[in-house]
C-alpha cells in the first residue's frame, strides 16, 4: 500500500519576524522527524508573515527572507519541507519552496494574484505561470498557493490532469470572515472530488492588523470527503497519513477526467501550461523504514457560527497586543453593552489582570449605569477607577461660552462628553503604556455615531466590524459559557449614549434591527436605494440610513484599526473617496 504520513503545521506567524518565524519552523521540523513524516507543510508566507505589505520594497527584507529560507535546508533533510517565501528573481513571487535532502528541488509559484477586499498582491509580486510536480516515494505531488485553488482550471486542473497528481498540497493564509469556513470547505471538497485527488490544505492562523486568520487547516479525500481538521483559531499541528492507492480506484470510476484528456489531447490543448517534473525518488536521504500504523489525524469539530465570531474577536485582540509587544489595555466602561463585550473578549484574550477599566459619569449618567459598571468588573475581575467629568465639562463650558455666544445647546456640549473621556483615557494610556481600546460597534461607525477625538480615540477597536445586532448575540454566547459574566440588566437595557436628559439612540437612528440589514445590504453586498427598499424597509429609513453612510466617511478614516468578521469590513475593504459628490439617494 502507498501511503504519506504528512504534517500540516498551521503556525502563527509574525509578520517581518523572521528570525522568530523560521525558528518556529525549524522546532517543528525536529519534532516532524520524531513523528517519522513524510512532508511537512507551513502555510503562505509563512517565513516573513502575511501580508508583509510595503516591507516587500525593501530589498533588505528580500534579502533576509532568502537567508531564513537557506536556513532551513538542513534542518530535517529526510523529510520534504514545503514551505512558503519570497523568491527574488527577474520580479519578486509569492512562493512555495521544496526542500529536500538538504537542497530546495522545487519552487511552485502563485499564479492567482487577489486584488480584492483586503488583498493587494498584484502591487507587489509578478505571477507565476508554470507548475512543478514532484515525484516522491512512489506518489506524484502538486503543490500551489491559496488562491491559486479557487480556480477550476488553475494549478490544480493542471497538475491533477497533465501530471497526473495525486496528492495536491495548498498552502494557504486564507482570512476569516463570519461564514468563511463554509465556503471554503465546499470549494475544496469540490476540488477533490472534481479532479479525483487528495488535497490537503494547511491555513495560517493568527491575527494581523485587522485581519484574523483562522486556521482549520484539511485533509481532504479523493471523493471529497474530509477526512481530518485542524483547530480553529490556535495553532495546531494535524498529522495524518494518507491511502494514496484510493486515489486511482475512485478515477477509474469517475468518466471526467478520462473525458477530459481526450478532449484536451484532441482539441490541441496539451501541454498549454508549462510542467516541471522533479523525481526525488532513489534521490536523497533513505526513508528509516520505521513500522508505523496508518492514523487519520483529528477531525475537530467546527465551532457555531457566532462562536466562530467571538474567538476572532478574541485572537484578534490577543494578537494585536501581543505582537506590538504591549500587555495591558485599558477601556471606558460606561455600564453599556457594547463596553461590556469589549471587556469581556480582552479579558478572555489577556486575562483580567491585564484589563483596566474607567468609569467617568456625567450628570447623565444614571444610577443603573453606575451598579451595571461596578458589577460588570466584579464579574470579569477587571480593576475599575472612577473619574468623574462634571467639573471638567464645566470648565470647558465656562471657557468656551464667550465664544459661543447666544447660540443655544446643541450636539456640541454632548460631544464636549466624550471628548473629555477620550483625553482621560488617553493620558492613562501615555503614563501607563496600556492601549486603549475603543467600544464602538459597526452600526454606529457606518452612520456616523459616534465622537471625533472622543468614544474614537483609541489604538485598537474591537467592534469596529460587528453589527450592534450581533453584539448582543455575542453577549448572550458569551454568557452560555461564562454566566453572569455580563449582567442581565447591560443585555436588557435600552440603549442609550447618556449624554443628555433621557436619550436614547433611537432618537438619532432607526432601530438597530432595522438600520443593521439596511447597512449590509448598502455597505456589504452595493445595494442601491431602491433594491433595499424592494426588501420591504420603508423609504424614510433607507434614505436615513444611507445619506448618513455617504457623510460619514471622513469619521471612519480616522478611526483605529478593527477585527474584520464580516465579508466587507470598513477599511481596508471600504474605500470610499471622503471628498465625492455622489449620493446614493
Amino acid at each position: 500500500m502507498r501511503s504519506l504520513r504528512v504534517g500540516l503545521f498551521q503556525i502563527n506567524a509574525v509578520v517581518g519576524d523572521l528570525d522568530g518565524n523560521t525558528d518556529k519552523i525549524r522546532r517543528h521540523l525536529k519534532s516532524a522527524v520524531s513523528r517519522h513524516l513524510d512532508i511537512a507543510a507551513f502555510p503562505e508566507l509563512a517565513i516573513t508573515g502575511y501580508p508583509p505589505e510595503d516591507l516587500l520594497l525593501k530589498p533588505t527584507f528580500l534579502e533576509k527572507n532568502r537567508k531564513a529560507l537557506s536556513d532551513l535546508l538542513n534542518v530535517a533533510p529526510e523529510i520534504l519541507l514545503i514551505v512558503g517565501f519570497v523568491e527574488q528573481a527577474d520580479d519578486i513571487y509569492n512562493a512555495a519552496a521544496m526542500i529536500y535532502g538538504g537542497r530546495i528541488v522545487g519552487i511552485q509559484r502563485k499564479q492567482y494574484l487577489p486584488n480584492y477586499g483586503v488583498f493587494d498582491e498584484n502591487r507587489y509580486f509578478q505571477s507565476g505561470t508554470a507548475n512543478t510536480i514532484l515525484r516522491y516515494r512512489n506518489v506524484t505531488i502538486g503543490v500551489n498557493i491559496c488562491e491559486d485553488i479557487w480556480y477550476p482550471k488553475g494549478p490544480l486542473y493542471h497538475q491533477t490532469l497533465d501530471g497526473d497528481a495525486e496528492v495536491i498540497i495548498n498552502l494557504s493564509a486564507s482570512p476569516f470572515h463570519a461564514g468563511k469556513r463554509e465556503v471554503r470547505e465546499s470549494m475544496l471538497k469540490t476540488r477533490a472530488a472534481d479532479n479525483g485527488t487528495y488535497i490537503v490544505y494547511t491555513n495560517l492562523v493568527g491575527g494581523q492588523d485587522e485581519l484574523v486568520f483562522d486556521g482549520q487547516s484539511l485533509v481532504i479525500g479523493p471523493e471529497g470527503e474530509i477526512e481530518s481538521r485542524g483547530k480553529a483559531f490556535s495553532e495546531d499541528v494535524l498529522v495524518s497519513e494518507i491511502d494514496v492507492d484510493r486515489v486511482f480506484g475512485v478515477r477509474l470510476h469517475d468518466p471526467r477526467r478520462r473525458k477530459e484528456k481526450q478532449a484536451r489531447l484532441y482539441g490541441g490543448d496539451w501541454g498549454t501550461c508549462p510542467m516541471t517534473e522533479v523525481n526525488l525518488d532513489g534521490d536523497g536521504p533513505v526513508s528509516p523504514g520505521v513500522p508505523r500504523p496508518l492514523v487519520r489525524g483529528p477531525l475537530t469539530e467546527p465551532l457555531t457560527s457566532i462562536r466562530e465570531v467571538y474567538e476572532a474577536l478574541t485572537l484578534g485582540v490577543r494578537d494585536y497586543v501581543g505582537k506590538n509587544g504591549l500587555t495591558d489595555v485599558l477601556i471606558g466602561i460606561s455600564g453599556g453593552i457594547d463596553s461590556a463585550l469589549v471587556a469581556a473578549v480582552a479579558c478572555d484574550a489577556l486575562g483580567p489582570s491585564h484589563v483596566h477599566g474607567l468609569f467617568m459619569p456625567s450628570v447623565y449618567t444614571s444610577e443603573e449605569s453606575r451598579e451595571d459598571a461596578h458589577r460588570l468588573s466584579a464579574s470579569l475581575g477587571f480593576s475599575l477607577e472612577t473619574i468623574p467629568i462634571d467639573t471638567l465639562v464645566g470648565e470647558f463650558l465656562n471657557r468656551l461660552s464667550p465664544l459661543f455666544g447666544n447660540r443655544g445647546p446643541d450636539t456640541t456640549e454632548e460631544n464636549l462628553q466624550p471628548r473629555i473621556r477620550g483625553m482621560l483615557l488617553m493620558a492613562l494610556s501615555n503614563k501607563f503604556g496600556h492601549l486603549v481600546l475603543t467600544t464602538g460597534n459597526k452600526s454606529e461607525m457606518s452612520v456616523g455615531y459616534m465622537t471625533l477625538y472622543g468614544d474614537m480615540a483609541g489604538g485598537f477597536a474591537v467592534l469596529k466590524d460587528v453589527p450592534k445586532t450581533v453584539v448582543y448575540q455575542l453577549s448572550h454566547m458569551r454568557n452560555l459559557l461564562h454566566p453572569g459574566g455580563i449582567p442581565d440588566r447591560i443585555l436588557t437595557r435600552k440603549p442609550t449614549a447618556e449624554l443628555k436628559e433621557n436619550q436614547f439612540d433611537t432618537d438619532s437612528l432607526p432601530p438597530y434591527e432595522v438600520l443593521d440589514p439596511i447597512m449590509e445590504a448598502y455597505v456589504e453586498e452595493d445595494l442601491g436605494y431602491e433594491e433595499i427598499v424592494g426588501r420591504g424597509f420603508a423609504p424614510s429609513d433607507v434614505a436615513r440610513v444611507i445619506r448618513l453612510i455617504d457623510k460619514s466617511e471622513y469619521k471612519r478614516r480616522q478611526s483605529p484599526p478593527g477585527v474584520k468578521i464580516s465579508m466587507r469590513a470598513f477599511g481596508k475593504d471600504w474605500r470610499l473617496p471622503m471628498t465625492n459628490r455622489f449620493k446614493g439617494v
